[in-house]
């Protein structure tokens, strides 16, 4: 078994090693919680910054002026790059699974305090570095938030590609790094510090989601540290990696033999898997909270885990429907269709079995019950587009437009950002000792699911449409301007979206100090972390190890004494 250095049995003295540097895993869970709401709103600044330049591209704003064509890209670059790394990636994992995987499983920390600690402060680094990229002469990078070479790999080929690039590229290896140390936490922590009775198949599915994300992370990570380290000696060492014999502004460049789709392949290696890292928290806590406000076990546990197994093996496989465009044989494009069809199968089962676990329940509509049946909703709504972008005779029409960015913004970006404010609304009490606002909770629930419907759904009208994306605006091509009615309304959705969000923040800080008290256990759950103290002790247990006798998701058990049985409750009660 891993004995953490520090399972201390005495909590640290003195600020600094209590919260800044802390070893407490709760302590590090809260940390990466609120670096990612940082994160989260400056990634939705820069996406209304980006909304506003649409359809009124002359606009001059304060603070900000006139935003030009490249300032739209770099927008666009940053947008994506904060989103999907210090929010999709940051919260689900580093925080509600730092927090909550050693107290699931029984554990009193995570099997590597110090490495913890480690892996959340690279990752705040990597945050600073790239807000950095802003700051710097010629301003942040404007090749995507894919970076694709040979723009990325040529600090000549437009503003933003100069240090500002350096520094977005640093700023991703560096989390790369903090990335890998989480993963092998996670899965050693998972894997050795179970408590006495907790199997795999008695873990709840959160962790199983946790400890899947983990593998991908560890697999997934390196390949684009890897690959960034190579763009860093191509832009700076004379290198060629990515870089071919190329003229840029009549010069020729001091490079051959270099292959840009090099950079395509490793990029989306890691890419696709990030998808699921994104996503498979998300689906976890949806499990969880279904389960728990439906009074009934899940439908068909085993079925859930390796639904998530599959998910995560073919992650692997279809980083290739990225790339139909490329001018990949139509052999390769052949299989990675097939392949990404496949993939469809297990999350068609996670949909039908989470469908099954609500039937005929006795459903409770608290918050996080909302946003958990709002997650299966963006879930399926995103994802049935995602056969027509798997046929590269359709891609091929559709890769360049809106419909795109419709289907990816729904089923990885608003599906997991549901994921983590169902996973805040559930489990803030244990976190906080209060009650968020169950009102104030409904509102924003109902606002942001209309609001991210009304922005990216007619996206996908639009891209059927043949609407460009990454154009800063659509002024200057006849049969684009006939659309800009639509991108109006979208922009006017966003600003009520981003608006709610605030109803959020209040409700969390508000209740943070001034919430009603939370009991230890006030939504009748089964799973161990509502078996201890609220907020639980610097070791979890309070010096007790507890002993699991029970599954994850035991609801309405017939002859119980409550319509719910524990995990730790001893095994006189009649098992499900």
């Amino acid at each position: 078994m891993a004995t953490p250095a520090s399972v201390h049995a005495h909590a640290p003295q003195g600020f600094i090693r209590k919260y800044i540097f802390s070893l407490d895993h709760k302590v590090i869970g809260i940390q990466y919680f609120f670096l990612a709401l940082t994160a989260v709103f400056v990634g939705m600044f820069l996406s209304l910054l980006m909304r506003i330049h649409l359809i009124w591209p002359t606009a001059s704003l304060p603070l900000v002026g006139t935003i030009q064509p490249e300032t739209y890209l770099s927008l666009l670059t940053m947008h994506g790059t904060i989103m999907v790394f210090f929010v999709l990636t940051t919260a689900p994992q580093g925080g509600f699974g730092n927090y909550f995987l050693p107290i699931q499983i029984g554990a009193p920390d995570m099997a590597f305090p110090v490495l913890n600690m480690l892996s959340f402060w690279t990752t705040f680094v990597g945050f600073v570095v790239i807000i950095c990229a802003f700051f710097v002469t010629g301003g942040a990078p404007l090749h995507g938030w894919t970076g694709y070479t040979p723009l990325s790999a040529l600090p000549s080929a437009g503003p933003g590609e100069q240090l500002g690039a350096d520094l977005w590229i640093t700023s991703i290896a560096i989390f790369c790094i903090a990335s890998l140390m989480g993963a092998l936490n996670f899965l050693t922590t998972t894997l050795d510090m179970r408590a006495k009775g907790m199997t795999m198949m008695r873990m709840p599915l959160t962790c199983w989601s946790w400890f899947i994300t983990a593998i991908l992370g560890l697999l997934a990570f390196g390949v684009l540290l890897s690959a960034g380290i190579l763009l860093l000696m191509d832009r700076n060492l004379g290198t060629s990696f990515y870089v071919p014999l190329v003229v840029v502004n009549g010069q020729v460049m001091g490079h051959k033999g270099g292959s840009p789709l090099l950079w395509q392949h490793l990029f989306w290696f890691f890419g696709h898997p990030e998808v699921y890292i994104a996503i498979l928290p998300g689906m976890g806590v949806t499990s969880q909270i279904l389960s728990t406000f439906s009074r009934k076990p899940i439908f068909g546990y085993r079925a859930m885990v390796y639904a998530m197994l599959s998910i995560g093996f073919f992650g692997f496989m279809v980083w290739g429907h990225h790339m139909f465009m490329s001018g990949m044989s139509p052999y390769s494009a052949f299989a990675f269709s097939i392949l990404t069809m496949c993939i469809g199968v297990p999350s068609a089962i996670k949909t039908f079995n989470w469908l099954g676990t609500m039937y005929k329940g006795r459903i409770r509509f608290s918050t996080p019950m909302l946003f958990a049946i709002g997650f299966v909703s963006l879930f399926v709504s995103g994802g049935l587009s995602g056969p027509f972008l798997a046929q590269p005779v359709l891609d091929i029409q559709l890769h360049d437009t809106y419909f795109v960015v419709g289907h990816f913004h729904l089923i990885m970006g608003v599906a997991a950002i549901f994921g983590i404010f169902a996973a805040t609304y559930y489990w803030f009490p244990k976190m906080f000792g209060r009650m968020m606002n169950e009102s104030w909770g409904k509102l924003h629930f109902f606002l942001t699911l209309a609001g991210t419907y009304a922005i990216f759904m007619p996206m996908h009208y639009l891209g059927m449409a043949g609407q460009t994306r990454r154009y800063s605006q659509f002024t200057e091509v006849a049969y684009q301007t006939k659309l800009l009615p639509l991108q109006t309304f979208m922009t006017y959705a966003a600003f009520i979206t981003i608006a709610a969000q605030f109803i959020f923040v209040i409700n969390l800080f508000w209740s943070m100090f001034k919430g009603p008290k939370a009991s230890d256990n006030p939504w009748e759950s089964t799973t161990l972390e509502w078996t201890t103290a609220t907020p639980p002790p610097h070791d979890n247990f309070g010096g007790v190890t507890p002993v699991v006798h029970h599954g994850p998701y035991e609801y309405g058990v017939p002859g119980a004494a409550k319509d719910y049985v524990m995990q730790t409750d001893p095994t006189t009660s009649t098992a499900h």
